[in-house]
């Protein structure tokens, strides 16, 4: 990544801590690369992406993106012999994309609803968290930031592609008919996966299951993850979201993907009343 950076954005304010975690924006190149250490322990070296040479050598997870967009950190100020950020989202409004080349999402999905979306946008992308840290402590905190950070730029709609272990679609037989089945985005607002790179997510029939039992049946295996939602993607669809239609695999990630889309006005209402109140305890959004 280059030296230079783009810009630094803020989220004003906001007292964003909770015990020795902070959650706050990168304000340097130095913040960046650890969170790009981060990222690449997380997707290469305990997920089993495959890095280009230069990424192995450096032992870093980067592209053209990392330069113009925000990086949402969360760090740990207890932790002195290891990398203190423990947490990321990578977040891309459209002059960051613009400046980019493009979404990211783009080489996945025809993302031309999305563009058309009047307002700002807001692409997240490259979320992880250290695994000694994935409690629902550190999740909150850091969709506190995410909630911040909207208020913050009058975010409208976010989106992004999220993912499931695996390049195999039948170990998702389940959770990606029941997505398609019962959250799928309305036609104005649906992107849909690149012919070249679509696959259908109906792998089941409608009648298959139980929509009633099916989101809560869906637990992580962290064995296998097969027929599963992860918790993210579950925090997403719990707060109104839907999915564009198809899935996408990423060889490189070894995963299978999902484009999720979420309407900001539930998220900013609620982080509205938590900012106003002096009880900083208060969850934000439910993401277990």
């Amino acid at each position: 990544m280059s030296a230079t950076i783009h810009k630094f954005a803020d989220l004003g304010d906001a007292d964003l801590r909770v015990g020795s975690l902070e959650v706050r924006l990168a304000s340097s190149a130095a913040d960046i690369d650890a969170a790009q250490a981060l990222r690449y322990s997380v997707f290469y070296d305990e997920m089993g992406a495959r890095p280009t040479p230069e990424m192995q050598t450096r032992k870093r997870d980067f592209d053209i993106y990392d330069e113009h967009c925000d990086h949402l950190l969360v760090i740990d100020h207890t932790r002195k012999d290891k990398n203190p950020i423990v947490g990321t989202y990578r977040l891309i409004r459209r002059e960051a994309a613009q400046a980019s080349g493009g979404f990211y999402s783009r080489g996945e999905y025809d993302i031309t609803p999305i563009l058309e979306y009047p307002g700002e946008i807001l692409e997240l992308g490259r979320s992880c968290i250290d695994a000694e840290y994935r409690t629902g402590q550190v999740m909150q905190i850091l969709w506190r930031g995410l909630s911040a950070y909207i208020f913050r730029y009058d975010v409208a709609l976010m989106f992004g592609c999220a993912s499931l272990p695996g390049t195999d679609p039948q170990a998702h037989a389940l959770p990606l008919s029941y997505l398609y089945y019962h959250h799928l985005a309305p036609p104005a607002l649906r992107p849909k996966a690149l012919p070249d790179r679509y696959i259908d997510m109906r792998l089941l029939p409608k009648e298959a299951f139980d929509p009633n039992t099916a989101f809560n049946s869906m637990r992580l295996d962290p064995r296998s993850g097969s027929n599963s939602l992860p918790p993210l993607i579950k925090g997403y669809i719990r707060v109104g979201g839907f999915v564009g239609d198809g899935a996408v695999i990423d060889p490189q990630f070894n995963t299978t993907d999902i484009f999720i889309i979420v309407k900001t006005d539930l998220m900013t209402s609620r982080y509205s009343r938590h900012y106003e109140r002096s009880n900083k305890k208060d969850i934000i959004l439910p993401v277990g």
